[in-house]
């Protein structure tokens, strides 16, 4: 009788513990949704796309009443709203966006990211889905007045840059590497664009949306007519991720139907 007790006992235990087990499971995008919930997301049961970006690169992503607004969160918002993710912002400054993706911490990425040899060795990316133009942004006396004046035989300048960017990954090979002048680089565009102002270097270069915002917003700046290059930008993956097939295509489905037309527009008016 002792013996039948226990084991009424031992599957009575059991019993419960897999009650338990089953109450704390649950599947991977529960678990993910939770772990949003804790930041304030709202849950309506859906798996979570975390976006990381770096929100001080308008119009593309910069903060409007203590929200990430901008073209790559209205982008990445709708291809969630089409693929049925909830979508989540991850702030972050520029250079830990890709190492983010990498360890498994964020989904995608967009920050003005353009396709290099050296970020695809680490991620994949997207289908472009804008363009880009580097520009050159001076002080209104500055005796730099095109782009050749930085890559002319002699020339010794001070250029700041936002590291890890294209614009550092340029100026840095044919600037910093040919010996004619240092490359600075600093977290932000902020950063870069403060040091300009300050004396400590002799221009910035920058992505040519947020260098208007910068000059909007800073007297006695100015962006150089010539361009230092042109640039297409694309949402950055986890290698050979499953979320690259599905949210290519429904990138081109937004750009075949004028939806990410319509929100580059909002932000950047044709001029």
């Amino acid at each position: 009788m002792k013996k039948y007790l226990k084991n009424i006992l031992a599957a009575t235990m059991i019993l419960s513990m897999t009650t338990a087990l089953a109450a704390c499971g649950g599947s991977e995008a529960t678990d993910d949704k939770e772990d949003a919930n804790a930041d304030g997301a709202e849950n309506t049961g859906k798996q979570t796309l975390i976006l990381a970006t770096s929100a001080d690169f308008p119009p593309y992503e910069f903060y409007e009443g203590g929200e990430v607004v901008g073209i790559d969160a209205e982008v990445a918002k709708a291809i969630a709203d089409k693929l049925g993710y909830e979508l989540k912002i991850e702030d972050m400054i520029f250079d830990s966006i890709i190492p983010s993706i990498v360890s498994g911490k964020a989904d995608i990425g967009m920050a003005g990211m353009t396709v290099t040899e050296d970020r695809l060795e680490s991620v994949d990316f997207t289908d472009s889905y804008a363009t880009g133009i580097q520009s050159i942004i001076v002080k209104e006396d500055s005796e730099i007045t095109s782009v050749d004046d930085l890559l002319a035989e002699g020339a010794n300048h001070k250029v700041g840059v936002q590291t890890t960017t294209t614009g550092d990954a340029y100026t840095t090979d044919d600037i910093e590497k040919a010996g004619k002048g240092t490359v600075e680089r600093y977290n932000k565009g902020t950063d870069a664009v403060e040091a300009l102002k300050a004396g400590k270097v002799d221009c910035v270069v920058i992505d040519n949306e947020p260098a208007k915002s910068f000059v909007e917003a800073n007297e006695g700046l100015k962006i150089l007519d010539t361009e230092y290059t042109t640039e297409n930008y694309a949402i950055a993956l986890a290698k050979d991720s499953e979320l690259t097939e599905p949210i290519n295509k429904a990138l081109n489905e937004l750009i075949e139907d004028g939806t990410v037309k319509g929100i580059v527009d909002k932000y950047i008016k044709a001029e």
